[in-house]
């Protein structure tokens, strides 16, 4: 591995003006198997901390460098066009995915796992990690780069966006077990533990401030850029007030993230009926 990723980097550097070199291509394509067989991540979990694999990104990168715009088209009715370097994944009845017909699309460079179920329309760009059993319902988006966990629930309209910029940047981690919310909208490094529930319509960011009822405790961007969501926490919209100025005076509140609970087994209960679906 520490071989390819040399490679890579320095491919990286030197490509800027040399995007016609031969063997630069196939570096990359030999990158690309190793991601879509989820050999290599563009995060991983060091203990209980995730760190960035910068060079990934790097190899990520690489292709929109070195591809040129290519014709997919079926036919007139159905047109498509993207870099050379990034067609659809290459897929079969042998990978053990359930893909229901209408409108979904799975990007060269991204792994997905066995018993994963895609429900039309979602999106899975290049770069992403998606584990086994996982589920990604109606108008959902797995952005490039992000990891999700075991068994997760990705509800309709969700959001998991995409990192690829800056490289050092934290690609968004969703851990096993997490059911997100229809129309949620995780952003920009955030890491949601292992268990965790969030709610319908909860946006987060790396920005975010998360507000802990039951832990007295309010949740923010580390030194390193990333916003860690506790494990097994049950997080809701909320709300909390301005009270400072124009915004005291008049009364306006500002939206942020709240966690009323632990999950329990009221909460497991209403989460296992997601089994059915899969």
């Amino acid at each position: 591995m520490n071989d390819i990723k040399k490679r890579i980097e320095e491919a990286f550097d030197f490509v800027q003006n040399n995007d016609s070199d031969k063997s630069i291509h196939e570096l990359f394509f030999e990158f690309m198997d190793l991601l879509n067989k989820g050999t290599v991540r563009a995060a991983f979990r060091d203990g209980s901390h995730w760190k960035v694999n910068q060079w990934v990104k790097k190899g990520i990168l690489l292709g929109f460098r070195i591809g040129e715009l290519k014709e997919y088209s079926i036919d007139n009715n159905f047109r498509y066009f993207d870099k050379s370097t990034y067609p659809l994944k290459n897929m079969s009845i042998t990978d053990r995915i359930r893909i229901v017909p209408g409108g979904s699309t799975i990007r060269n460079g991204s792994f997905v796992g066995k018993n994963v179920t895609c429900m039309p329309p979602m999106y899975i760009n290049t770069g992403a990690y998606v584990d086994e059993g996982t589920m990604i319902d109606s108008h959902a988006l797995v952005g490039s780069c992000a990891q999700i966990g075991k068994r997760v629930h990705l509800s309709a309209g969700s959001q998991i966006g995409g990192v690829l910029e800056p490289i050092g940047s934290m690609p968004v981690i969703i851990e096993d077990d997490v059911l997100i919310g229809g129309n949620c909208g995780i952003y920009e490094g955030a890491v949601v533990k292992s268990k965790a529930v969030i709610a319908a319509g909860v946006i987060i960011t790396g920005a975010t401030y998360v507000y802990d009822l039951v832990r007295e405790k309010i949740y923010k961007k580390s030194d390193s850029g990333i916003l860690e969501i506790p494990e097994g926490a049950v997080v809701v919209p909320g709300t909390r007030p301005v009270t400072k100025g124009m915004g005291q005076r008049e009364g306006i509140s500002l939206y942020t993230p709240v966690i009323i609970k632990y999950r329990d087994d009221k909460t497991e209960k209403s989460v296992k009926i997601e089994d059915l679906l899969r």
